[in-house]
């Protein structure tokens, strides 16, 4: 482990091997850390929740391994010791962005420069959000979705989905399906599940039952589960954008 110099690592916090510390960060609350985390200059992690129902209980943050939070980073901990902040393993957190209390990010997620996660927010594994988005609390955001820069949700982002400006979407992340060895197959029933979800002109509770009944495998059916389940409603299809891979492709790999 290396601490650099004026890190402050405060009594609560459960560090442990082979983590880098950077100089400035201050690493505090009731905060648990796995192995290989590193903290890059000036991080803030573990710090009070911004939020006024707060009343200085002594609340939790727990990360896993392998995690990267670059310059001036903030994670706050929980509202209440009956929850958590929960980063997991192998994300990136880059300069400046911003992971409020209670919120849940799984594995390999990419929060880029000035990204802005509010209280509650949940990202599934290997979603990408660019730089200077933001993100309404409460809000789930799906695997492999991706924000394009400068986009603002309010609405849950649905897996394998582009959010694009606010509270919109423009197709499937066709390049993020290829590069995690999606299949031309599953690829093909994506885009057919999207266009008879977001494209028919069905209102969304009969376009849920008619995918439903014609969409049964993984990972079509994830995205229809997605839209299903969603309580605040989900961003809905721009136009305009085209995806690369046509819903009726037979493309080779």
């Amino acid at each position: 482990m290396q601490v650099g110099p004026y890190a402050i690592i405060d009594e609560g916090v459960e560090l442990d091997a082979d983590c880098l510390v950077g100089p400035h960060v201050h690493l505090t609350g009731i905060t648990t850390i796995g192995p290989g985390n590193r903290f890059f200059t000036g991080c803030v992690i573990g710090e009070a929740p911004q939020d006024l129902k707060y009343d200085g209980r002594p609340t939790r943050l727990r990360i896993g391994a392998d995690n990267i939070f670059r310059e001036h980073a903030t994670v706050h901990r929980s509202t209440t010791p009956d929850g958590e902040t929960l980063v997991g393993s192998r994300n990136f957190i880059m300069a400046n962005s911003h992971v409020a209390h209670n919120c849940q990010l799984g594995d390999s997620v990419i929060l880029a420069n000035g990204a802005l996660l509010a209280g509650h927010v949940r990202i599934a594994d290997r979603a990408f959000i660019s730089g200077n988005c933001i993100i309404h609390q409460g809000v789930r955001i799906g695997t492999l979705a991706l924000m394009q820069g400068g986009s603002a949700i309010s609405l849950d982002l649905p897996p394998y989905t582009i959010a694009q400006g606010g509270n919109g979407i423009c197709g499937l992340n066709t390049i993020g399906l290829r590069r995690a060895g999606f299949s031309s197959a599953q690829r093909l029933e994506l885009q057919r599940a999207y266009r008879k979800l977001f494209r028919d002109g069905l209102n969304l509770r009969e376009a849920i039952t008619q995918a439903r009944d014609e969409f049964k495998e993984p990972p079509a059916s994830e995205l229809i589960e997605f839209v299903a389940t969603s309580k605040r409603g989900v961003c809905s299809h721009l136009g305009g954008y085209k995806s690369k891979e046509p819903a009726d492709a037979t493309d080779e790999d």
